[in-house]
């Protein structure tokens, strides 16, 4: 898979071109808007910083959308929710904030791509996470080591959604959001409650690991993702 690059920061850009060519992907990398409007390369996924010298990359990335379907990735130190609701709003497929780390940026890029390209039927199914979990998206169904495991309906949502991007940090707005609603402003103790239980039923196939003050990471025991993906050589923080 090849990917263009958009970043002027020297050192972020040197550790995401590394840390993708680990997991196989092809990077071009530029440094200006201009640069990136003028790269004529196929590529596959663009990561595209918004802070670049020349323009502002919203207006980079609507260009590109209106030139192609290609996925779009923002990464930006732009925490701002205005930034992320317009970036989206442009054409964006995801955004992600600095700082980062590598497998973060690599599971968003698979996500996106699964949405993007659809498996055909012959490859529906369900997707295996490491040696004994599988999870039926489209039965919403789960079973380890063969054994359908019982779970309540957010227990299934929110497990469906963490295994999403195995490895990557969510926060609880994140979480609460695409697993109980977009409008949620009351107490996320539920969200503790949903998790442990799938600690517990799921024991010795995943890790759900909690970041104080930010939110949760999901990990598939023995490092190993989705069936058909490249396990994780190890993160590097952007």
């Amino acid at each position: 898979m090849r990917v263009l690059l958009v970043e002027d920061d020297e050192p972020v850009a040197e550790s995401l071109r590394r840390g993708l060519k680990r997991y196989g992907f092809e990077v071009d990398w530029v440094t200006t808007g201009a640069a990136a409007l003028a790269h004529a390369d196929p590529h596959d996924v663009v990561l595209l910083d918004l802070g670049l010298p020349d323009t502002d990359g919203l207006d980079v990335c609507k260009e590109l959308r209106a030139r192609s379907d290609v996925p779009i990735i923002v990464i930006s130190a732009r925490s701002d929710e205005t930034d992320r609701v317009v970036g989206l709003e442009l054409g964006a497929d995801d955004y992600v904030s600095k700082p980062f780390g590598v497998r973060e940026v690599i599971a968003r890029i698979r996500a996106v791509m699964r949405r993007v390209q659809p498996r055909t039927p012959a490859e529906a199914g369900p997707d295996r996470y490491g040696s004994g979990l599988t999870v039926d998206r489209k039965a919403a169904r789960v079973r380890l080591n063969g054994e359908e495991i019982s779970l309540a309906p957010k227990e299934y949502d929110l497990l469906a959604f963490l295994t999403e991007e195995p490895g990557a940090l969510m926060t609880r707005e994140q979480i609460m959001e695409a697993v109980w609603d977009a409008n949620w402003f009351g107490p996320t103790k539920t969200l503790d409650v949903h998790v442990a239980a799938l600690r517990r039923k799921l024991a010795g196939a995943i890790t759900i690991e909690a970041v104080r003050g930010v939110g949760f990471r999901l990990e598939i025991v023995g490092g190993a993702g989705t069936t058909g993906t490249t396990g994780a050589p190890g993160d590097t923080s952007v």
